[in-house]
């Protein structure tokens, strides 16, 4: 049995190439050894928002507080709430952030993939692409 308090790990801010907008980063759990599971505690800002990725193994997103939008390429912008969760399929292009005017948490669950690979990190979401959502 491992033990991770709280305070242990300090909050990081999104690195820029990854993210427009302030986003910040609380890494809850990066299980050691054979599981590659990642679990990331996401803040985003109103109109933060990831850039474009896939994930080898897929990723859960939970929304915890506030108004987020998810998108799949090829599909509509999405509005989630609290108590949303998404399932991205393995390779699936998508983004997800905060809504223009609300801030939002969600938990990122993901697994790396054998090399130590979570995510492959492609362009930024316009703020066209942003702006195109749906209603709910």
């Amino acid at each position: 049995m491992n033990i991770t308090r709280a305070n242990a790990a300090a909050t990081k801010r999104g690195p820029a190439e990854y993210f427009t907008g302030n986003v910040w980063l609380d890494e809850i759990a990066a299980a050691p050894n054979a599981s590659r599971v990642r679990v990331l505690r996401v803040t985003f800002e109103p109109g933060a928002r990831t850039a474009w990725h896939t994930h080898p193994h897929g990723q859960l997103l939970h929304i915890v507080v506030g108004v987020g939008r998810v998108q799949k390429a090829g599909e509509s912008v999405v509005e989630v709430s609290p108590g949303d969760t998404i399932w991205f399929e393995p390779g699936e292009r998508h983004w997800h952030g905060a809504a223009a005017n609300r801030a939002m948490v969600h938990l990122a669950v993901h697994q790396a993939d054998e090399a130590g690979c979570a995510a492959t990190w492609l362009e930024h979401v316009t703020d066209a692409d942003y702006a195109a959502i749906r209603n709910p």
